[in-house]
């Protein structure tokens, strides 16, 4: 791979995995299952999951892709040719079915994303200030072929980051993320000084124990800490590739679970306190992004001007997110297809998330198809990298990665962590995902 492949600087991985992470699961996903699930417990046991996740499985996604220099089927190959070089050949054909998942978490992501680009429009001339926000959000959510140029707009602004790899992605998300931090700080300030927030902060921050005793409060967590990171199996497997060998793994993946949490505390500080002021509900979903919160920037001053910031802000947030899934379908492609063109294989997988996604502009349409990815999909993923990391891929081999550029040494612990801890993990969120139908 080329040095002007790879990341530049340690911060700038860090910043384009948090970009990656960093999205609408953190803005309405993480304050929905917040409200849902016992508030500050649900907190615990979702700091509780992301330390270990950081700890050990995310390393993994990116040690993997170091090690392979290439995407999610040229890893998997390489991951399981170290057990048996008969293998190989196996572990490249598994590995089609998480990069289908990011594939297709991007077709319908960028529809929401396209939604949000809508409502950034609607603050810019003022009309969403005006607006019955039920009415204008139905109005194009629920009608197909309602937001075509914007679609268009945000799948190739997207792809166009990524012509020249990680430079692009690198380049960008040094402006996107500190502007999404910076942005939702502001917001979180504002709201705090609306009233009644007090009982909005203690639901988040006081933990209800008797939520400690639901299962689903658990695996409602876990669900939530594996896709707010992007431990799909996939993903971030891309990023490690562009990693140098002297980076260690295993600080930058804490570091940006660092960050990636405190994205989604800091949009909960946004959220939830104002639907406590405005006696919301806060666990609305979606309704939140396109609902709730336009509802409350119209009643506060400088409401027009704080809803352009907040949509900034998640086109900030979802461009990244899209970086990332592009990103790990091309370089994928790239690698089994060598001949092809970086420029042609990125121009027709903008058609195929087009032609799929404009298909799907209707609220009833995505969200079934967001459903079945997040449902089979994505979870099956996580739990074929995790196998294939702690159980195919042979011990000393991984260690080996781990521990490239390492200030500290990781040995038995965090393998142990790995495959006894992290594993089993990943094989209980597939399978509740699988035979309980549980939407994540």
């Amino acid at each position: 791979m080329s040095e002007e492949r790879k990341f530049k600087s340690r911060w700038g991985f860090i910043l384009a995995s948090v970009g990656s992470a960093v999205g609408m699961a953190n803005v309405w996903g993480f304050p929905n299952k917040l409200g849902a699930n016992g508030g500050g417990a649900f907190l615990l046991i979702y700091i509780f999951f992301i330390f270990i996740f950081s700890y050990a499985g995310l390393p993994g996604e990116f040690a993997i892709g170091r090690r392979a220099r290439t995407g999610t089927l040229g890893s998997y190959a390489n991951a399981w040719k170290t057990r048996s070089e008969g293998l190989e050949k196996a572990g490249g054909l598994l590995a089609w079915l998480p990069l289908a998942g990011s594939m297709c978490i991007a077709i319908g992501y960028a529809v929401i994303v396209s939604y949000v680009l809508k409502a950034l429009l609607s603050s810019l001339t003022g009309s969403l200030m005006k607006a019955d926000v039920t009415a204008w959000f139905e109005g194009f959510s629920m009608s197909g072929y309602s937001v075509i140029p914007l679609h268009v707009i945000v799948v190739v602004v997207t792809l166009l980051t990524l012509f020249v790899g990680a430079k692009g992605i690198e380049r960008t998300n040094k402006i996107m993320m500190p502007a999404f931090f910076i942005i939702f700080i502001i917001l979180a300030v504002r709201v705090a000084f609306l009233p009644n927030v007090m009982e909005g902060y203690k639901f988040m921050l006081i933990p209800r124990w008797e939520a400690l005793k639901n299962p689903m409060v658990w695996i409602s967590a876990m669900g939530q800490a594996f896709f707010s990171l992007s431990i799909t199996g996939s993903g971030m497997i891309v990023y490690g590739a562009y990693l140098p060998d002297d980076e260690d793994v295993v600080y930058v993946s804490q570091r940006t679970a660092l960050f990636d949490t405190i994205a989604s505390l800091v949009a909960a500080l946004v959220i939830i306190p104002a639907c406590f002021s405005y006696n919301l509900d806060v666990a609305a979903g979606p309704g939140q992004l396109f609902v709730t919160l336009p509802t409350i920037l119209q009643d506060i001053p400088m409401g027009q001007l704080f809803a352009v910031i907040l949509y900034v802000a998640m086109i900030f947030a979802g461009v990244s997110s899209l970086q990332n899934m592009f990103e790990a379908v091309g370089e994928s492609l790239l690698h089994k297809f060598p001949k092809l063109n970086r420029k042609l294989v990125l121009f027709l997988m903008c058609a195929v998330c087009l032609g799929f996604g404009i298909n799907m502009e209707a609220i009833y349409s995505w969200g079934p198809w967001m459903d079945f990815v997040s449902i089979y999909i994505i979870p099956i993923g996580a739990m074929l990298g995790a196998v294939s990391w702690f159980w195919i891929m042979k011990k000393d081999v991984i260690l080996e990665e781990i521990n490239k550029g390492a200030g500290k040494k990781r040995g038995e612990l965090w393998y142990f962590t790995g495959r006894y801890i992290y594993v089993p993990i990943a094989v209980t969120l597939c399978s509740v995902a699988l035979f309980m139908k549980i939407s994540f």
